[in-house]
């Protein structure tokens, strides 16, 4: 069975992509990496970002953009991403004023309709990004992640699974993947190490299942897979993400 192609998530190399975006995305090309996912515009326009990763040959596949930043403007916001060329883009996270059991909330889940039909006039699918805080459960007793995707319909929001959370929350990813299969066109691949202090691992060097993850995201009709990690104590980011893509590779990927 044909594996899928491999991204980076820009935040995990942030420090870097600011400081120089062209010469970063050019070591991500050169680790072998088939696309990224951005995580804001590291001080350019759509254009210039859209140019430099043509030239570097990776493939925008996506990014995260915050709520916010399309309440300010929702269609001006699908068009930035659809510039660079974008399939898909991320809300990335609800701050704690936002989340279930706020008024606010009710407003997410009244917006994001709104959010995936100017993405989807761009060609731009809407996906969500989980953390550990969707794990909680509603006053009905389900996951506050399950009451968002079981309201809202699959043409208004598609998944994007952050395997880390969904373990740390105490679900088997591989297991919980199942169950949006068929909607899950992007899995993240975030390991890391279980104890105090919690810290974050280069895929496949932490507690995950990663093969489980990889076979799931094959069998569910995943088009993407992403490394992500959110911080780094043993390597740098660039070495980490290389040591991410590495084990990949020995697995074939």
């Amino acid at each position: 069975m044909k594996n899928l192609p491999v991204a980076l998530q820009i935040f995990s190399i942030r420090e870097d992509a600011e400081k120089d975006f062209a010469k970063a995305m050019r070591e991500v090309k050169d680790m072998g990496y088939d696309g990224v996912e951005l995580a804001g515009l590291y001080g350019h326009s759509p254009e210039e970002i859209r140019d430099i990763l043509k030239e570097v040959g990776l493939i925008p596949i996506s990014a995260h953009v915050s709520y916010q930043e399309f309440m300010e403007d929702i269609a001006a916001t699908a068009h930035r991403y659809a510039v660079i060329g974008c399939s898909y883009v991320a809300i990335p996270y609800l701050t704690e004023d936002s989340r279930y059991g706020t008024d606010k909330f009710e407003e997410v889940m009244k917006n994001i309709p709104a959010i995936s039909e100017a993405c989807r006039k761009e060609g731009i699918t809407l996906l969500y990004h989980n953390h550990d805080f969707e794990f909680k459960k509603t006053t009905e007793g389900e996951y506050v992640l399950d009451y968002m995707y079981r309201t809202l319909t699959a043409e208004q929001l598609q998944v994007e699974l952050d395997i880390c959370w969904t373990r740390v929350s105490g679900e088997d990813p591989a297991e919980y993947m199942k169950n949006y299969a068929g909607r899950l066109p992007i899995v993240h691949l975030k390991d890391y190490k279980e104890g105090t202090p919690f810290e974050f691992r280069a895929v496949g060097h932490g507690v995950q299942d990663i093969p489980s993850v990889l076979a799931q995201a094959i069998e569910g009709g995943s088009k993407w897979v992403v490394v992500e990690q959110d911080r780094h104590t043993e390597y740098t980011a660039l070495e980490d993400a290389r040591i991410s893509k590495e084990y990949l590779k020995s697995l074939g990927w």
